[in-house]
């Protein structure tokens, strides 16, 4: 058998999609909408959303399938709403009062780099964002989800087939494919990088001389102060940190909770299914020995207890725990190698900490955050606005989530503001080029027009600046 060469291999499939979108660099408006409903409506029948989802807990051995039915739904739908009646192809924007026009232009061939954890919806969101701007793309799935990959982008293929679109708009790397090599000789063959992973794959990204957006690591913090229902706090975080066993980098991973509510809030998530490691119990040091088994050496979680539920982490770790439980608290001091319950966990599983107040809250947020998570997501229980004016005017994040559950809101949901995506920029903190969820509108590029409106040049250098400025420089 010969040697897999893997610049050879995506040299051939990145001529095929270069042939694919010089075609689509024809296409109309109504082109676009055609494809990107038509693959949102064969993609999410009750009986491939039912597929995909067990398909990807089979092969993955992570998460729930049922949530992950759900996940397809809130994704694909979502983004296909926001991208619906959007205007992607020639004059986009017309602004008489300046004079400036604005063209859109697709970027070309976008190398999709995804992860196992959202491995069900991914490949379908980013695919349409593909067509929406005439782009072609090529996904690189994770290992863990090529076989499932392969079967979503069939179908996306057999759509563009039937409506008479060229299939190469969308491809896959082949399973026996799907290797590092692979992925990086993507990124240096693409025109534009569009990426969602671990840090190391989104340096790879932002360091291999293709443009990229890439997405930082999780590790929201969330703040509970006392002021709203702790029923309702519980039943938030809970629903949060248990859908899809925690696959997403948008869960609670820690939670630091006023001194004076702390065991009204410990006492109330155990009534919904969590159980409290404490400090200095022998439960909470085989907690951690289960999943950072080279602790403090490192923060390497196991790979066993990923997006794994909370009775299964438990019977790993040689936890007795309650029949039913569904989430694992830690209680910690600090976020280091030396506190690993301070950082990122991937499963059902959050820190805990005290604070006296909101300062000394926010404190302890910023150390979690400094250690990993920087850039992406935080959030809040409270009633009084204050308290998010506050939190929100410091925190060195994106997103910022009040009495929610971050999970089902930070990429977007139902419920709230946020674009719908399955990549969230996490700006300069987090070594990403973006700080918003990036959507279909990140991949295009744009060609603006100017024509002569009247002269706006102010007469004088007083009509500009304020008399009391004047007065003082001249002072």
């Amino acid at each position: 058998m010969a040697e897999f060469n893997a610049q050879e291999y995506v040299a051939g499939l990145v001529e095929k999609a270069r042939a694919a979108q010089k075609i689509a660099e024809g296409f109309t408006q109504e082109d676009c909408d055609l494809m990107t409903a038509a693959v949102t409506y064969e993609l999410t029948k009750p009986e491939n959303i039912k597929m995909f989802a067990e398909m990807l807990v089979e092969e993955s051995g992570m998460g729930i399938p049922a949530d992950k039915e759900a996940k397809i739904i809130g994704k694909v739908w979502g983004s296909y709403i926001q991208m619906k009646n959007e205007k992607t192809v020639g004059l986009v924007s017309d602004n008489k009062e300046t004079g400036m026009q604005a063209y859109a232009k697709p970027m070309g061939v976008v190398a999709g780099i995804m992860p196992v954890t959202n491995g069900e919806a991914t490949p379908i969101v980013k695919s349409n964002m593909a067509l929406k701007t005439r782009n072609a793309i090529i996904l690189a799935p994770h290992p863990k989800c090529k076989k499932l990959n392969v079967v979503i982008v069939d179908k996306i293929r057999a759509v563009l087939k039937k409506l008479g679109y060229p299939e190469d708009l969308v491809q896959t790397c082949a399973p026996e494919a799907v290797k590092l090599e692979t992925s990086q000789q993507l990124m240096k063959q693409c025109d534009f990088i569009l990426a969602t992973g671990g840090e190391a794959l989104v340096e790879t990204a932002y360091s291999s001389g293709t443009p990229a957006i890439g997405v930082g690591v999780g590790n929201c913090v969330s703040i509970v102060t006392g002021k709203t229902p702790m029923k309702q706090v519980a039943e938030l975080i809970t629903k949060s940190k248990k859908f899809d066993n925690a696959t997403s980098c948008s869960t609670e991973n820690n939670i630091i909770v006023f001194e004076d509510c702390y065991e009204e809030f410990v006492k109330e998530m155990e009534a919904h299914g969590a159980y409290m490691c404490r400090e200095g119990s022998e439960d909470k040091k085989k907690l951690q020995v289960a999943m950072w088994p080279n602790t403090p050496n490192d923060h390497v979680l196991n790979r066993a207890i990923v997006a794994q539920n909370a009775e299964k982490i438990a019977e790993i770790a040689g936890i007795e725990v309650p029949a039913g439980t569904c989430v694992l608290l830690a209680e910690e001091d600090g976020a280091s190698l030396e506190h690993p319950f301070g950082g990122e966990k991937l499963s059902p599983v959050s820190g805990v900490q005290k604070a006296k107040d909101l300062d000394e809250a926010i404190a302890k947020m910023m150390a979690c955050l400094e250690y990993q998570g920087k850039g992406h997501s935080c959030g809040i229980h409270t009633n009084d606005p204050a308290d998010v004016d506050k939190l929100a005017s410091v925190a060195p994040v994106t997103k910022c989530v009040v009495n929610q559950a971050q999970c089902l809101v930070n990429s977007g949901g139902w419920t709230c503001g946020f674009p719908v995506s399955m990549t969230l920029g996490c700006g300069t903190w987090g070594g990403n080029s973006v700080s918003h969820n990036a959507t279909f509108k990140d991949l295009l590029n744009y060609t603006y027009v100017s024509r002569e409106i009247p002269n706006w040049k102010p007469e004088k250098i007083e009509d500009i600046i304020d008399a009391d400025v004047i007065a003082k420089v001249n002072a």
